[in-house]
């Protein structure tokens, strides 16, 4: 009986754990328009200019124009083994989206290959295709895959090496750009430096969105006033926790909020008049959910 109970609820946590389908479908379509977005960033902007982006994509351009063989080739044979290192450091699900964005990301430089690229001049090849090959980038992160491999490598690295994710990435990709001078020439490695910059940055902003959110915590003995000041002028719902100040022992209230940076000026304006004296922390958080973030009517 015990057995049959334990099976019984096993199968009803898998049953519970089960990503709904339309959360599923909303990522598999966002999954395929990071990719497409990649592949037109590629197709039509960088590579008919020789401007290469940073990772497997800058080596697979590189490989591409030494040997002949189609960009896509090695954007999919290469990332390969990455997404079986993937599957075992992150999971299943990243791996399938992984999966996913990269066969869309080569099939569709195959196909774009040969359409003529929309601009010749090399700036505005590495802006516009910045700006794409970011947001696609971001896009497919977002949603839980990756079309580069290179992030993983670092991760593994990481545990190893005395240095962050993000430093050995930017060692891996300062290598790999600058061998875009060797390869095609010098401006054409500034051109893609220009083009990695503007890429990174609003891949930032993909991830990120555009309505970035701030965590928000005060200390102050009007914290009553503010958390209500808050409430009716910002119409942002506040939580009060209880704190010990590490110097005095004095117990301490404290105030905790979310905002957007648009109201982030706000925000300090009406700590300022009900507390000069009061302790201000304010934080990017990356995402939000559940709980009582709806913004309510203000005052």
């Amino acid at each position: 009986m015990q057995e049959h109970a334990s099976a019984v609820a096993a199968q009803s946590t898998r049953k519970h754990l089960r990503t709904p389908l339309p959360i599923i479908l909303k990522r598999v379509i966002f999954i395929l328009i990071g990719a497409i977005l990649m592949a037109v960033a590629l197709e039509f902007f960088l590579v008919p200019n020789n401007i290469i982006d940073g990772g497997i994509t800058g080596i697979s351009i590189i490989l591409s124009h030494m040997t002949g063989f189609k960009l896509g080739l090695f954007l999919f044979v290469l990332n390969l083994p990455f997404l079986f290192l993937g599957y075992k450091q992150i999971g299943k699900t990243f791996a399938l989206s992984t999966l996913l964005g990269v066969a869309v990301m080569s099939a569709g430089t195959m196909l774009f290959h040969h359409s003529p690229s929309f601009t010749d001049n090399p700036l505005l090849a590495a802006v516009f295709g910045g700006i794409l090959l970011g947001i696609g980038v971001g896009l497919v992160i977002r949603f839980g895959g990756s079309l580069d491999g290179t992030e993983i490598v670092a991760i593994l690295l990481n545990k190893k090496l005395p240095f962050s994710v993000g430093q050995i990435v930017m060692f891996f990709n300062l290598f790999i750009l600058s061998s875009a001078g060797l390869v095609f020439d010098w401006d054409r490695a500034m051109y893609s430096l220009i083009a990695y910059f503007v890429a990174y940055k609003m891949m930032d902003t993909t991830i990120e969105g555009f309505d970035e959110s701030k965590s928000v915590w005060i200390i102050s003995d009007s914290h009553r006033e503010i958390g209500e000041a808050l409430l009716s002028r910002l119409g942002r719902g506040v939580t009060y926790l209880n704190g010990e100040g590490g110097f005095s022992g004095d117990n301490k209230k404290v105030i905790f909020a979310v905002i957007t940076r648009l109201e982030e000026a706000k925000l300090k304006t009406i700590v300022q008049e009900l507390d000069p004296s009061a302790f201000l922390a304010i934080g990017n958080i990356h995402d939000v959910s559940g709980g009582r973030f709806k913004k309510k009517d203000i005052h």
